[in-house]
């Protein structure tokens, strides 16, 4: 047949057409769902939908499709044909069978579509049904819900439909917090799985420690430098006078105390399984740090990231001076740095996720396409898009809709 007498794809039945839901259940094995078909195939029906999930080794596969018409198919037969058909061949497997008569396809969705991702450590029955339904009072509805991880937290995804993103996202902080557990709204799109660009705050998100502290440490200040650290990511001091005043008291350590640093530096349990499997996927990774170059450098290096930005400590006579050289980066200079590394990278602000943890992330968490706060401070969790309690910063993975399974099999392949 030449492609101008190539026939024109089926059309989706309307909705006065017959259709019918086949539902099979029972325990998995492989050749169920082949099986499945090929008892089908002898009608000639069309396929119009298909939804499989496995759970504890028990299927559930529901499959739409349009009724047979008579003298169709090998058999010429009818619909009751194909039902006596289903049951037997489901019952020759110990399977159970359930075939609804309707019209049409499945309904149309609602306008606004959205992922909603929800972490529990653990997940209970009052926090998912709480969530349920505050996704229920906004107008919208839950097409699917599919497990993202076990471990280390329980991940889950609803695909909600009918409900604006925003008005979601609204409604949903507030009640996650009260849950004590976390939740992500992203609108759905293509956009979702696209090249991205993540950028990461360092002091106490990439890493365990605040950096500043580390060598205040080694010059016997450190309790002074805790103070100012704390009241500046509470947002009660100007950031750049706080780093002023807090570096000023390093003046006359040995540069040498650069090494002993970083050998002390302790990443956040999953930052290296976050920045491996982001960088498999193809995604881009950086770091903007209101620390210090002498660190972010080596962190650079040592995790393969694409972007790297802080303030840089003055050496004079293989001496700290006790004072910042360049540029500070503050909060507003984080957020500019998210831009400007985003402009590189060629990818749309939109498609950008900051993480970070601190009242001076706050411009760079508004900024990107997803703000996730991270083990955050209240006023920092209140004003980020979603927020993460947990203290694995890979769990920042499922927001993006990266499963588990994924993971780990993107880490089988590298080996």
């Amino acid at each position: 047949m030449s492609a101008s007498q190539t026939p024109p794809a089926a059309a989706a039945p309307g909705e006065d057409e017959p259709t019918l839901l086949v539902k099979i259940f029972g325990k998995d094995r492989p050749g169920i769902t082949a099986g499945l078909f090929d008892t089908l195939a002898a009608y000639a029906v069309d396929v119009v939908d298909i939804e499989q999930v496995v759970t504890r080794g028990r299927i559930t596969l529901c499959v739409l499709v349009t009724a047979p018409s008579p003298g169709q198919g090998t058999t010429g037969s009818s619909e009751g044909d194909l039902r006596a058909t289903v049951h037997s061949w489901a019952e020759s497997l110990n399977l159970q069978a359930e075939i609804i008569s309707g019209r049409g396809d499945n309904r149309p969705r609602g306008v606004g579509r959205s992922h909603v991702t929800v972490l529990g450590h653990p997940l209970t029955a009052e926090s998912t049904a709480a969530i349920a339904a505050a996704i229920t009072a906004t107008g919208g509805n839950i097409d699917r819900i599919f497990r993202l991880a076990k471990y280390p937290v329980t991940a889950v995804e609803f695909a909600v439909s009918g409900a604006e993103t925003e008005a979601l996202r609204t409604v949903l902080a507030p009640e996650a917090a009260k849950l004590g557990v976390d939740v992500a709204v992203v609108a759905a799109g293509l956009q979702r799985r696209a090249q991205r660009l993540v950028v990461m705050d360092v002091d106490s998100t990439l890493i365990q420690d605040e950096v500043i502290e580390l060598f205040a440490a080694h010059a016997g200040c450190e309790a002074e430098v805790a103070e100012v650290t704390a009241a500046a990511m509470r947002g009660e001091l100007d950031f750049e006078q706080s780093l002023h005043a807090r570096v000023e008291l390093l003046g006359g350590l040995d540069a040498s105390v650069v090494d002993l640093v970083r050998k002390e530096v302790r990443l956040t349990p999953g930052a290296r399984t976050l920045v491996r499997t982001l960088k498999r996927l193809g995604y881009q990774v950086g770091v903007v740090s209101g620390g210090f170059t002498q660190v972010t450098d080596a962190l650079q290096e040592e995790l393969g990231l694409d972007f790297a930005s802080a303030n840089t400590l003055e050496i004079v006579d293989g001496k700290l001076t006790g004072r910042v050289t360049g540029d500070i980066v503050d909060r507003a200079g984080k957020a500019r740095l998210l831009r400007r590394f985003a402009h590189e990278a060629g990818v749309p602000l939109v498609q950008t996720v900051a993480i970070g943890d601190g009242a001076n992330d706050l411009d760079m968490l508004n900024a990107a396409g997803l703000g996730v706060a991270f083990n955050a401070k209240p006023v920092v969790r209140e004003a980020a898009h979603t927020a993460v309690n947990v203290p694995f910063l890979d769990t920042v993975l499922y927001l993006l809709g990266i499963t588990r399974e994924e993971v780990e099999a993107a880490d089988t392949h590298a080996e």
